[in-house]
């Protein structure tokens, strides 16, 4: 789908194209009469108005505006020749199927490569594992080259180009992504442009003196700029970088570091940089990369006397970015990593922009709703905000490498008579296990003494309190901990979009409180969560009676009921009102079938009134596909403790 362009922008943009390719026909004269370059050439007619359009808005009017569009164009040709035959019958495959990330079948994972599996030879070995749970799309965290000891968990990229020499090489990765999409997975990697690492060969090029390198990054000679722009910044992680520009001896500058003193934030103002990481965006797409997570979006432009988060040209950015992508990549699709308010994160989502977006909104709310018992916030949020453009889905997930910040909007809450700041710290004060009615074993992330904010860290399981429940020894506990873990996958499985697991929550895995015992980790409370992968523990998922058959085989069976049922392809979610607090509702329905989900967040059994369920058109009679059994509702519908329940 294309975007609208005004009249004017259209007409010079063909005016622009003509001359355009006449100066690409003498860069590349042995192509032009190619087939590839035929088709290079109809994909560049359709989306150059879009591009030109968005580069003029960004970039233009500069006296060098059509030498940077020029070069951009370069990057696409070369990039789109460079494309093995193999990706560019995908780029096909997909174009006739462009929504193929809706389908019911697309089940998420994600790991981190090291601690799953060692390196690329070993995650090769464990295919077989992934393909056991049902996983088509396989999200591996950053593998990249960057700064040995802290990284921020691979986030400090110190090249695009080379992989960390422990994980593997770039050719292995490629053979990785071959093999992946042979077995029906799509390889999904982090696109961090937002900023390097300090050793990137960019950064070393401007410590060195090179005013072209310098160029690409936000340098200041003195404190006057930093000190503007830091009147209206907000700190990102106040404990480790308190403020957003680090300074450099060596340059006599301050830089500015958004996220830590080692990262360094592009300069995107220099039309040379974004082509700089087009070209890095589509080499990761030629190697095989289906789909990228666009890290840190609401970052990308800075403007004084603002927030410089969510502003317009970071989303013309994305948007540019994405026009590269049909032109020279057409079956690169993107995922928003928009961790922002809730009202900001829908506008990072559309076919021209993110085909995809995290839905941070659900993972809080089913936090909350399993801390409080209570469906309530769930039914007053989620209906609000949910629904995404035509060709666009949410990636659900529990949680992630990060910490859960509780990002609620707060007029929901006060909508309820629900203090913001108050309920905020009654769930960190419940994760933290410091609350009587907890059950969870976490850990406080980024407190932030001067605004109170804090953040939760902790695995799935120990959040939701298998940690305390095996400490204990106590086997009701550990049941109710199970059974938490199978209502919050049950959710992800079925509410619309693709379920994302993080490795290791689907055998149990628990907090990890070794890594303070690691120089490179101890002050990163993230690190926590992200414990190595336990290959003995996800052997006893072959007991149906262990903890870890009992989670492996529920999720295992929230995959393989969703692959079979088509009303849990991406369609219109309905939420409803089921009458009671406890309980969270909703249909799901395409192609005349309609499934009826329910969830109780409750420790006790919750009735719905058969006259309820008569109203929502349920019949006295119905099959619960989850439990497998026939349920007669003469009365009324029992829910049993923590059961989540599809009825068709």
């Amino acid at each position: 789908m294309q975007n609208s362009v005004p009249t004017s922008t259209a007409k010079e943009s063909r005016l622009s194209l003509q001359r355009l390719l006449a100066r690409l026909h003498k860069t590349f004269p042995d192509e032009v009469e190619s087939a590839d370059w035929q088709a290079f050439e109809s994909r560049l007619e359709d989306h150059f108005p879009v591009l030109f359009d968005l580069l003029w808005r960004i970039y233009g009017p500069s006296y060098d505006f059509f030498f940077h569009v020029e070069a951009i164009l370069q990057t696409a040709a070369q990039s789109w020749l460079d494309r093995p035959g193999d990706l560019k019958s995908l780029d096909a495959i997909r174009e006739g199927h462009p929504h193929w990330y809706q389908s019911n079948r697309v089940v998420g994972a994600m790991a981190y490569v090291d601690l799953f599996a060692g390196d690329l030879a070993g995650l090769r070995e464990k295919i077989s594992y992934l393909k056991e749970i049902g996983v088509t799309y396989l999200h591996l965290m950053p593998l990249f080259k960057s700064p040995a000891g802290d990284d921020d968990g691979g986030y400090a990229i110190s090249s695009y180009r080379d992989l960390d020499p422990s994980i593997g090489t770039m050719d292995e990765l490629r053979e990785l992504s071959a093999e992946l999409r042979q077995q029906g997975m799509s390889l999904v990697l982090d696109f961090v442009f937002n900023h390097t690492s300090d050793e990137h060969e960019w950064a070393m090029r401007a410590l060195a003196g090179e005013v072209e390198y310098q160029s690409y990054y936000r340098m200041f000679p003195d404190r006057h700029e930093p000190d503007e722009y830091e009147r209206t910044l907000r700190p990102i992680f106040p404990d480790a970088h308190p403020g957003s520009f680090t300074y450099r001896t060596s340059l006599g500058k301050w830089i500015w570091t958004t996220f830590n003193n080692f990262q360094w934030d592009l300069n995107y103002e220099n039309p040379a940089v974004f082509n700089a990481m087009a070209g890095e965006m589509l080499f990761l797409a030629n190697a095989g990369v289906e789909m990228l997570r666009m890290d840190a979006v609401p970052f990308l432009w800075k403007e004084k006397g603002t927030s410089c988060e969510n502003l317009e040209n970071a989303h013309l950015l994305i948007q540019a970015f994405n026009a590269m992508a049909r032109i020279a990549a057409p079956a690169l699709v993107f995922k928003s990593e928009a961790i922002v308010a809730p009202d900001e994160i829908k506008r990072y989502v559309s076919e021209r922009e993110c085909h995809l977006s995290y839905d941070p909104p659900l993972m809080v709310q089913l936090w909350n709703s399993i801390a409080t018992r209570d469906a309530r916030m769930l039914n007053e949020s989620l209906p609000k905000r949910f629904q995404l453009p035509y060709g666009c889905s949410w990636v659900n997930y529990i949680r992630c490498h990060d910490d859960i910040g509780w990002g609620f909007e707060d007029r929901d809450l006060w909508e309820m008579n629900i203090n913001p700041g108050d309920h905020r710290w009654f769930l960190n004060r419940f994760f933290c296990g410091e609350e009587p009615s907890s059950f969870a074993r976490g850990k406080l992330f980024q407190l932030n003494p001067v605004t109170g904010d804090a953040r939760i860290c902790g695995t799935t399981a120990s959040l939701c309190g298998l940690e305390k429940a095996l400490e204990e020894n106590d086997d009701f506990q550990i049941g109710q901990a199970i059974q938490r873990i199978l209502l919050l996958h049950s959710i992800l499985f079925t509410i619309g979009g693709v379920p994302l697991i993080y490795l290791g929550d689907e055998i149990g895995q628990l907090n990890d409180h070794s890594y303070h015992d690691d120089i490179g980790k101890d002050g990163d409370d993230r690190w926590l969560h992200r414990p190595p992968f336990d290959w003995e523990k996800a052997e006893r998922r072959r007991d149906p009676e262990s903890v870890e058959g009992r989670i492996f085989n529920g999720i295992l069976k929230l995959s393989q009921i969703r692959k079979n049922n088509h009303a849990f392809n991406e369609c219109h979610t309905e939420f409803i009102d089921t009458g009671n607090p406890h309980v969270f509702g909703y249909f799901r329905s395409s192609e005349g079938q309609s499934i009826l989900c329910l969830a109780n967040f409750s420790e006790h059994p919750q009735d719905l009134p058969a006259t309820r369920l008569r109203q929502l058109g349920m019949r006295k009679t119905f099959t619960d596909i989850i439990a497998g059994r026939t349920i007669v509702a003469t009365q009324k519908l029992t829910l049993e403790p923590l059961q989540f329940a599809a009825l068709m």
